[in-house]
Parts: structure tokens; sequence; C-alpha cells
């Protein structure tokens, strides 16, 4: 679990990283790169979700 909690949170640096580019520096490659780390954040939160609740059945 703490490993996909590092995922997490090393993606979403990731997400903040390029977003920030795209807003502030207005890269327009930045946006492509910002929104595949959002299908990646999507995933990965949904895998937390489901160990979470696994971890609670124990």
């Amino acid at each position: 679990m703490k490993d996909l909690v590092a995922k997490i949170n090393a993606e979403f640096e990731t997400f903040k990283t390029e977003s920030e580019s795209l807003i502030e520096k207005g890269v327009k490659a930045a946006g492509p790169r910002a929104r595949k780390s959002t299908l990646e954040l999507e995933k990965l939160l949904k895998e937390f979700r489901k160990v979470s609740v696994e971890e609670s059945k124990k």
C-alpha cells in the first residue's frame, strides 16, 4: 500500500508541474501531459480504493 501511495504522490507531482507549465508559462505541450497524468491518477486512485477496502475487511 505504501508503494501505491508513493506512485500516487509522484503522479500528482507530475500533474502539478505540467499544469503549472501550461497555466503560468503557456507551454501548450504541457496540456496533453497534464491530461495524461489525470488519467493515470484516476487508475491509481481506483486501485487505492480497492486495496483500502480490502484492508479494512481484515
